[in-house]
């Protein structure tokens, strides 16, 4: 995945028409509809957020990020699962250039909606062009789509004050779709030579602990 974010694979450079793509679920997005209005910030007062509310439902909300061109694709889903993955991956490989890409590689992590080789062979076969690439457990940082939903956490979901379900939607569409306008790729620092060298850093560690 390193590699990817630098534009590489297997030691070869990425062509003009492969591309990266992270994608991952964001789950139960709870519409919580505060039983009395929030109110903004004022001269000399703090937003004030009802903590009494009441649950009107949730969504997840799934999203796939093009980690070198900076378009974002997503929508909300009632519950995670191999179909609404699907849905997704549908999205954003039915539009141009991923259509016709040589690759597109696609970055999940190791949940049971896309899990394993049965979920490579399974998008592979659908879409021939596309390649899964699983990140490693416990590792879910690496996933760049994480950068993406702490921004919607901050920017949207920040103090949890919707009427509906469709009002969380709405909301959700609205801010993808402004975001990508003045969007530009994440900049990527971590680098497989740090990994490397942390990993270097690590095993006389290992080895004192083992012996």
């Amino acid at each position: 995945m390193l590699d990817l974010y630098a534009r590489q694979w297997q030691g070869t450079e990425l062509k003009d028409d492969e591309f990266v793509i992270s994608a991952d679920e964001k789950t139960s997005i709870q519409a919580r509809r505060r039983k009395q209005p929030t109110l903004p910030v004022a001269a000399g007062r703090n937003m004030r957020v009802e903590h009494e509310y009441f649950r009107e439902g949730a969504w997840t909300y799934l999203a796939a990020w093009d980690v070198h061109r900076a378009k974002i694709f997503g929508h909300c889903e009632k519950k995670s699962g191999i179909a609404p993955t699907g849905r997704l991956i549908v999205e954003v490989m039915r539009r141009e250039p991923y259509k016709s890409a040589k690759r597109v590689f696609w970055i999940m992590d190791n949940c049971s909606a896309h899990r394993g080789q049965k979920a490579v062979d399974r998008i592979r076969s659908r879409w021939p062009n596309a390649l899964l690439v699983h990140t490693p457990i416990h590792a879910s940082w690496i996933n760049q789509i994480e950068i993406y939903f702490s921004i919607v956490q901050r920017k949207v979901l920040t103090p949890n004050d919707f009427s509906s379900l469709s009002h969380v939607e709405n909301c959700l569409m609205d801010f993808q779709k402004r975001y990508e306008q003045t969007a530009s790729p994440f900049q990527w620092t971590y680098t497989r030579q740090d990994l490397c060298a942390l990993l270097a850093k690590l095993r006389p560690r290992a080895a004192a602990a083992a012996a």
